[in-house]
This record gives structure tokens, C-alpha cells and sequence, in this order.
């Protein structure tokens, strides 16, 4: 794949690379010879990737102050020049949206789509002062198709894909591209994360869905993953290379074949048959079960 930039080695930026594709991403990136700068939210994570070899920051997405702290400190090491910037870093918050409070709503999106523009506007003076770069914006296929009990999630990656497609006409003219990775089900600790830890910030207890959450909940610790559907980091990573290197890189990247499927049924189907769809899948995956709602109560 023939670059436009001016060498082969990138110098690039991604963020939330504590674990899943972002930490993943910085070893394969730099095994391919660029130079890849990473950020991590926590200290034990920063640590973890410097024992490594790697190039990582301390910085929190949710904090305007320490994005722009570190990308100052990113500039002054590259002298002043950033090939790529990914935006990497993100969460799920599971629940109805009934049960999801200003705040919770307000945190994912401070995480998914404000601290993601924050740096896109310090990287684009860089970007354009260059005459080109790349930034790559970590979607989802629920940022394309609704599911249930994901609202705050789906909400949050629509307007992903709303800034991705509008920076990439804004930015044409400056040579700067702007892409959007739209990976389905991958393997990573983001189930645990979008399953366990975000029901925590919601009142399920009380819930009119408490059934639903704690089926949720019996079915993440059981461990129950479509082996046919979900993949490995890698073919997330694959795209990113294409996207990084490749001389026409592609506005759009589709991964996993959920993905790929349900972009083709929103084309071809009425929305009340696509809900009707949706709705089933859901059903399937929240099928109640008499022995484990018996057990959740026992456990209580």
C-alpha cells in the first residue's frame, strides 16, 4: 500500500489503550515500524505499557485539562508533528433509558464523544499546517442499528458517525482524512465493562426491567459469546493498518460480519421490520429463565 506522507514511519496517537484494541493496537502498530504514542487512564496501565517498550501518557478523556496537557507533551516530543490520531477511547453504559440518569447519560457521552472532539480540534491546526493526516474515530455497529438496554451506548456512537461524516467534509480540503471504524462483537474486556460494571451506576434493583438485568448479568458470567461472530482484536487492527497506510483509505470500516449484515438489512428493510428483527434478537438474548431468576434472588 504507496503512502502520500512524507515517510513510511507514522507518528500516531491513540487513546484508550489499557486494554482490547487500543493496547493491542499500539504493539502492532509499532511492530510495523511507526512511532505510536498511547494513552491510558490509569497509572497501573501506563506502567503496564512502558515496561513494554511503549511510548504512553496519562490522560483522561473525560478531563479537558489533561487532554490538553498531554497533547501539548505529545507535540513537544514529536516536535510539533501527529501523522494519525486515534480515537480509541470509550465505554458502554448498559440499561433502559428510563433508568439512566442525567449524569450517567452525560458521563458517556463525555467519554465517547466530547473528550473525542476535544482532541480532534487540537490536532487539526497540526494536521492542516501539514497539509495531511488521519483521524480515525473508533465507532460501533450499534452506532449504525439500535438494540435494547443499550440506548445510552447507541446515542453516543450515532453521534460519532456524525462527526465523522461531517469533519470528513469539512476537512477534504485540507488534506486531512477522516475515517470511521465501525467494529460488531469483538473479544475484549468491553463486555465485562458494558455488562458488570456500568449496571452498577444504575438503580436495576428497582427497575421495571430488573428481570431483564439480571439475565443480563447471569449470562455475562456464564461467559456467553457467539464464537461464530465475535472476533479477535485483530481484525479490528487490520482495518486500522489499511486505514493508516494505505494511499486511499477508506472513509467507512465495517468489521465482523454482524456489522456488515446489518448495514445491508437497514438499506433493504422498512424500520417496522428492522425493529421487529432487532426486537427478536433481543428477546433471544434476554430469555427469561425460571432457575435463574429463582438463583439471582437467592443470591440476592
Amino acid at each position: 500500500m504507496k503512502s502520500n506522507l512524507p515517510d513510511e514511519k507514522r507518528i500516531i496517537f491513540i487513546t484508550g489503550c489499557s486494554s482490547g484494541i487500543g493496547h493491542d493496537a499500539v504493539l502492532t502498530l509499532s511492530k510495523r515500524g511507526h512511532r505510536v504514542i498511547a494513552s491510558c487512564r490509569k497509572e497501573e496501565d501506563v506502567q503496564h505499557l512502558a515496561a513494554l517498550g511503549c511510548e504512553v501518557f496519562l490522560m483522561d478523556v473525560d478531563n479537558p485539562d489533561s487532554i490538553a496537557r498531554t497533547f501539548a507533551d505529545v507535540l513537544t516530543n514529536t516536535h510539533g508533528r501527529l501523522d494519525v490520531l486515534i480515537n480509541n477511547a470509550g465505554y458502554g453504559q448498559a440499561g433502559a433509558l428510563e433508568d439512566i440518569s442525567r449524569d450517567v447519560l452525560r458521563r458517556q457521552f463525555e467519554t465517547n464523544v466530547f473528550g473525542l472532539m476535544d482532541l480532534t480540534r487540537l490536532a487539526i491546526p497540526v494536521m492542516r499546517r501539514q497539509g495531511h493526516g488521519r483521524i480515525i474515530n473508533m465507532s460501533s455497529v450499534l452506532g449504525l442499528i439500535s438494540m435494547p438496554f443499550r440506548g445510552a451506548y447507541n446515542a453516543s456512537k450515532y453521534a460519532v458517525e456524525g462527526l465523522c461524516d461531517t469533519l470528513r467534509l469539512e476537512l477534504k480540503p485540507s488534506g486531512i482524512h477522516v475515517i470511521c471504524v465501525e467494529p460488531g462483537p469483538i473479544d475484549t474486556e468491553f463486555r465485562e465493562s458494558f455488562i458488570a460494571h456500568s449496571l452498577k451506576k444504575i438503580d436495576s434493583e428497582h427497575s421495571h426491567f430488573r428481570m431483564q438485568y439480571q439475565q443480563m448479568l447471569v449470562s455475562y458470567r456464564q461467559k456467553k459469546t457467539n464464537a461464530l461472530f465475535t472476533k479477535k482484536t485483530d481484525v479490528v487492527i487490520g482495518k486500522l493498518i489499511h486505514a493508516i497506510e494505505s494511499e486511499k483509505p477508506k472513509a467507512k470500516y465495517p468489521v465482523t460480519a454482524p456489522t456488515r449484515i446489518f448495514i445491508l438489512l437497514k438499506r433493504i428493510l422498512t424500520v417496522k421490520r428492522l425493529d421487529s428483527l432487532l426486537s427478536y434478537f433481543s428477546r433471544k438474548e434476554l430469555a427469561k429463565d425460571d432457575s435463574v431468576a429463582i438463583k439471582m434472588n437467592k443470591d440476592g
